[in-house]
């Protein structure tokens, strides 16, 4: 079983900012493809940002967005932490959600598909984020 931790979120004012943490074990940090999904209330589950690493052609790391927030939020990771980030600059009322860390699992790539929830064997239990007007 593999056990996702998130912490980071909180209430705050249009246009601020707040990091999300997703700590986990070392070998899924280090090899598997891992996303940000976040969920308002009577929302479906929307993949914010992915993260992948493709191990068998060594092209590196991947990130991908959603459209809502490109140029405004940053996913990352440290491996020496065993975390991965999601940094969350000038914030708005529409990103008021529950934020959740996934992961496919150790060695995994997700590709292309990387938004779709279905793609993810793991999952967190939640951080809030709330942006006020």
């Amino acid at each position: 079983q593999v056990q996702l931790v998130e912490s980071g979120g909180g209430s705050v004012q249009s246009g601020g900012s707040l990091r999300l943490s997703c700590a986990a074990p070392g070998h899924i940090i280090k090899t598997g493809c891992m996303a940000w999904f976040r969920q308002a209330p009577g929302k479906g589950r929307e993949g914010v940002a992915g993260f992948n690493r493709d191990l068998t052609t060594n092209r590196g790391v991947t990130t991908s967005y959603a459209d809502s927030v490109k140029g405004r939020f940053t996913i990352s990771e440290d491996n020496a932490e065993n975390k991965l980030y999601l940094q969350m600059n000038d914030l708005k009322p529409e990103d008021t959600a529950m934020y959740y860390c996934a992961t496919r699992g150790p060695y995994s790539y997700c590709s292309d598909s990387w938004y779709r929830q279905e793609v993810y064997n793991y999952w967190g239990q939640g951080t809030q984020v709330t942006v006020s007007s």
